[in-house]
């Protein structure tokens, strides 16, 4: 998920109720121009109107989540989910919170990427996610190796790396911050299958309970990182930007609900493939950022790779 850039419409999430369906031909596409803008008008603030305060930014967005998806609760049917989802004040310290500071992780990482790397590599080093996934569940034996998932993660890592490779304007610190992103992601999806299972959370109802939990998190790191620059930017970058920014990523987070009940595993899987390679070749017109043909071949490797993955559930 890209919606805020985090949460994934098929990774950690029940099945939605029938009365939240839409026909795939109407959701696929609607979700596919979401994810993208999202992505493209962050890499548009931070690189062409160069307010370049990407921890401000994913805060602003959680916080509007977390006003938004209290709206939807008492104006929309869409958050009656959140009904049969009953939380202690001991469940949420030992797995709401520990979960939503590796989502605040993931979120501040791969935001802080976008600074110095290209949308179109960014996407490609994304493709690591299940192989950091698998490689944390065979660590906690969560899941035992075989033959096919080896077989995954060499494919997946294997291409990853000729992408990398092939990258003409690598820069270290970005790789970094996008490969933290990458693991808190991973932990925190895993994190929610072991913590969390059995608690039917679509992706509007779990941003009901994680944003404003990663909005404070985010707030009290601003001062550490950013400090009060973006407070003085907002002036230049204006009111309208900001907003339209947050909505589009909020209206990320609708369409993934409705999306989660247009079809299969299969059909959510090649949309969000389709998706990845229309956001690459976007990034390229957009940004004129170069890839070259050792990356296609690589991402390539990496997309069959993935296409296992998610068509087999990562099941042997």
């Amino acid at each position: 998920m890209d919606a805020l850039p985090t949460i994934h419409p098929a990774a950690d999430l029940s099945k939605p109720q029938e009365k939240k369906k839409l026909s795939a031909a109407v959701i696929i596409p609607i979700w596919i121009v979401l994810s993208s803008s999202v992505i493209i008008y962050n890499k548009y603030l931070y690189s062409v109107l160069d307010f370049q305060y990407p921890v401000f930014l994913t805060t602003f967005h959680l916080a509007f989540a977390a006003i938004g998806t209290r709206v939807l609760q008492r104006t929309t049917h869409l958050l009656d989910g959140a009904k049969e989802v009953h939380l202690t004040r001991d469940t949420f310290v030992r797995s709401i919170l520990p979960i939503g500071v590796l989502f605040s992780g993931s979120l501040i990482c791969s935001n802080v990427a976008y600074l110095s790397l290209s949308v179109s590599f960014i996407q490609m080093l994304k493709a690591f996610n299940p192989v950091a996934i698998l490689l944390i569940s065979f660590a906690f034996r969560l899941q035992d190796p075989s033959r096919r998932l080896i077989a995954i993660v060499f494919m997946i890592s294997g291409g990853v790396a000729m992408a990398s490779y092939g990258e003409l304007h690598f820069e270290m610190f970005g790789f970094v911050c996008q490969c933290l992103a990458v693991v808190f992601e991973s932990c925190r999806l895993v994190l929610i299958e072991v913590l969390l299972h059995g608690l039917k959370m679509d992706p509007l109802v779990s941003l009901h309970y994680y944003a404003p939990v990663c909005a404070t998190i985010n707030a009290l790191v601003i001062p550490f990182t950013e400090g009060l620059a973006p407070f003085y930017a907002l002036a230049e970058l204006g009111p309208f930007v900001l907003i339209t920014n947050a909505m589009i990523a909020f209206s990320l987070n609708i369409a993934a609900v409705f999306l989660i009940g247009a079809g299969g595993g299969l059909v959510l899987t090649l949309a969000g493939v389709f998706k990845d390679i229309l956001l690459i070749s976007g990034s390229v017109i957009i940004f004129a950022s170069p890839i070259t043909p050792i990356q296609i071949f690589g991402y390539s490797i990496a997309l069959g790779g993935l296409i296992l993955f998610r068509t087999t559930g990562g099941k042997k």
